[in-house]
């Protein structure tokens, strides 16, 4: 599927053959760490950040929930689901989170320690970076993205929920917003935080989208 971002640029309401996709960060969980693929569950927190997504999220119309493969991602969305009178989850494989290799269960100190040059391409040249031993963040991106545009392909018309984690809502605005340097670090707060238009291949966040930060 061809790639072109922030084609879009409705006016008012989404077109009838625009997917309207609600990006949700996963509740959280007890490791507070690069998880990556660690497939840790969420806490009493945590599910009760699903249970607040869910709420805000019961009356947009949902056809669809797509998560990412692991407990977490998967937990938050069930919730979402049910509230939703949505019969299932779909998982997706894209929707999946970075891939920190190394870095996997260390905090940031313990990464920028092991790999000085490594991290400090994560958080300032983030078009050029990799996770010591693990994923491109390039790579992790289009990988995103390419998620999106299947869930838009098969959605026009609708509006769906896809439940995923915070460093890949990153890399959407970033590449969306054409964010090439430190800034791509944006707070990521639980629940909701963006919802996106989907079309023919294109993807632009919806005007009446909010960014809003922790």
């Amino acid at each position: 599927m061809t790639e072109r971002l922030a084609a879009i640029r409705p006016a008012q309401r989404r077109p009838a053959n625009t997917c309207e996709v609600h990006l949700v960060r996963h509740g959280i969980t007890k490791l507070h760490r690069y998880r990556g693929r660690r497939d840790v569950p969420l806490d009493a927190q945590g599910y009760q950040d699903a249970i607040e997504a869910a709420d805000r999220l019961a009356d947009v119309g949902l056809s669809a929930v797509y998560a990412g493969p692991l407990r977490r991602t998967i937990a938050t969305a069930q919730i979402i689901a049910e509230q939703a009178d949505v019969p299932d989850v779909r998982i997706l494989s894209g929707l999946n989170n970075l891939d920190y290799g190394t870095w996997e269960g260390m905090t940031a100190e313990e990464a920028a320690m092991f790999d000085p040059e490594a991290f400090a391409r994560y958080l300032s040249a983030p078009a050029d970076a990799v996770c010591a031993g693990g994923e491109r963040l390039s790579d992790a991106q289009h990988r995103i993205i390419t998620a999106l545009q299947l869930i838009g392909s098969r959605h026009a018309g609708q509006v769906v929920a896809a439940v995923t984690h915070a460093v890949m809502i990153r890399l959407i605005l970033m590449k969306l917003n054409r964010i090439e340097d430190e800034t791509w670090r944006l707070p990521v707060r639980l629940g909701p935080v963006t919802e996106v238009w989907l079309r023919d291949g294109a993807i632009d966040v919806a005007p009446t989208a909010s960014d809003e930060n922790l």
